[in-house]
């Protein structure tokens, strides 16, 4: 998912875990505790800053690799904020399907650019990325809020790989409107087979 900032993305996405089937394990790595989904197969471990010595913390990079002991049916990051998303993509291809997290991002096209700039902190080159992405991710949903304060859902998008450079973008597949109209865009089909699915 990629929103602004505060726009409800912790109560969209406790929602969207909620309709998790029961018998499936969700692990929820934050560095506070903020999600709480409406499941009852549910294992939340949380980030630790350093104490004042400098000693002591748990990054959610560390967390993130030792959640995979947990067999978790469903990877979720809270908020990717850095090199965490190298081993979470890593995750995604690796078994462990069906994971989520979320980032902040200005909108669905500028979510690959942002990625990369996360990546980059974890060490994976920007081709690494865009091969991670290609077989990881689906799609993004676009969470935005107006002036008014009103929290909607703007736009899903999927990924898709660029012709020659392998490099991976997102094309809308469908748009709501502030007005209530909905607008297909070239990515509907893929949408709907990843629906399908």
């Amino acid at each position: 998912m990629c929103y602004s900032m505060s726009v409800g993305k912790t109560t969209l996405l406790a929602a969207l875990l909620a309709l998790v089937p029961p018998n499936e394990r969700i692990v929820i790595v934050e560095d506070s505790r903020e999600l709480a989904p409406n499941h009852p197969h549910v294992v939340r471990i949380e980030g630790r800053p350093a104490n004042t010595e400098l000693a002591g913390a748990i990054s959610l990079t560390d967390l993130v690799r030792q959640s995979l002991r947990m067999r978790p049916d469903r990877l979720v990051v809270g908020e990717v904020r850095g090199a965490e998303i190298c081993d979470l993509l890593t995750a995604m291809n690796t078994g462990h399907e069906g994971g989520c997290g979320t980032v902040h991002a200005n909108s669905p096209t500028d979510v690959p650019a942002r990625l990369e700039a996360l990546a980059s902190l974890g060490g994976l080159p920007r081709a690494a990325l865009h091969a991670q992405l290609a077989s990881a991710l689906d799609a993004v949903i676009h969470v935005t809020r107006n002036a008014a304060g009103v929290r909607r859902v703007a736009e899903i998008s999927i990924f898709a790989r660029d012709g020659t450079a392998e490099l991976v973008h997102t094309e809308r597949a469908v748009a709501f409107h502030v007005d209530g109209r909905t607008v297909l865009g070239p990515g509907s089909p893929q949408l709907e087979r990843l629906l399908d699915r």
